[in-house]
């Protein structure tokens, strides 16, 4: 009977230690970086001033996050200064979308004309972002200040980024990487 009692007593102890590394490993694990993220956050996202918040969004092109709706934010910001029209507006970063982002990093003067929103092209489509609205919990609406069109978007007060769809229903929709619900 005893030495039932010390196997007993050693599995569990095994089990304790083997219990507890697991324990460590998991919290010492990275989250997953949503896909070509630089911030490694799933959705867009924004703190404090709203004027920088895009300098560190993910990379949108036709080889990442091509069906996002992070794409359908962007595309919104070509719609509204008059390079894509509102049926383009789907989510699906194509040969358009690609040839549009060109053109708009042309006029805007980027170094690096690529069809590619990165950095430097989010970064730079966020210093046309107005404050419409705050509310008390900290939520913003904001529109960005087009050539021809303001389309709204709204930073939650965790941060993330929402936006309308101007397809007859004006549905809100959560900028998200990984996943495509506009369209």
């Amino acid at each position: 009977m005893e030495g039932i009692a010390k196997r007993h007593r050693r599995i569990r102890a095994g089990l304790t230690v083997l219990l507890a590394g697991a324990a460590t490993l998991a919290l010492s694990a990275s989250p997953a970086l949503a896909s070509g993220t630089y911030s490694g956050r799933d959705y867009v996202y924004g703190a404090d001033g709203f004027g920088d918040d895009w300098g560190d969004e993910g990379v949108l092109s036709t080889s990442m996050n091509t069906y996002s709706n992070a794409t359908c934010l962007w595309q919104e910001i070509l719609w509204a200064d008059g390079y894509l029209s509102v049926s383009d507006i789907d989510g699906a970063f194509g040969a358009k979308t690609k040839a549009a982002t060109k053109a708009w990093q042309t006029k805007k003067k980027l170094p690096d004309v690529d069809g590619v929103a990165g950095k430097d092209t989010f970064g730079r489509a966020d210093d046309d972002l107005r404050k419409w609205d705050e509310d008390s919990d900290g939520t913003l609406t904001l529109y960005y200040y087009g050539d021809y069109y303001q389309p709204t978007f709204v930073r939650q007060a965790n941060g993330t980024y929402g936006f309308y769809m101007y397809d007859g229903t004006e549905d809100y929709r959560l900028a998200g990487y990984n996943y495509r619900s506009c369209g």
